[in-house]
């Protein structure tokens, strides 16, 4: 079965869109300016900064693990990105002091969830899953 357009699209915005984070983040914590202002808003938190800092590199390991997996069909991608995404969105609700910040991350992941529930995405992933339960028999 083809690849819908719509899984192939966000697959992709959310590799690149981790890869561009992934540098700006790095790129952040080693210029001694910026890496204090951050440090500065990540203090508002309820979260330590560490634990801050380790949540968001493994959410960006997850998003391109997830994007490249849904390039592959893999069903649990999609389903790894929409939890890490709603737990994402449940502990900033409850941490975050810039919550009217999250406002556009949470219409993108809900666009994004929405497309990737779509029938058609169902069934792109749905259909791997027929084809290895068959070679398996």
């Amino acid at each position: 079965m083809k690849r819908p357009t719509s899984v192939s699209v966000i697959a992709w915005i959310l590799i690149v869109m981790s890869g561009i984070s992934l540098v700006t983040s790095t790129f952040t914590l080693n210029n001694p300016i910026a890496r204090e202002t951050a440090t500065e808003i990540m203090a508002k938190s309820l979260i330590p900064i560490p634990l801050q800092f380790v949540m968001l590199y493994a959410g960006l390991l997850i998003t391109v693990v997830s994007g490249i997996a849904m390039l592959k069909r893999q069903n649990w991608a999609r389903l790894l990105y929409v939890f890490w995404g709603a737990m994402g969105f449940m502990i900033s609700v409850l941490t975050s002091p810039m919550k009217p910040m999250m406002i556009p991350g949470i219409i993108f992941f809900l666009v994004v969830a929405f497309f990737l529930f779509r029938p058609k995405a169902n069934e792109y992933f749905s259909t791997r899953d027929t084809l290895d339960d068959a070679k398996s028999v």
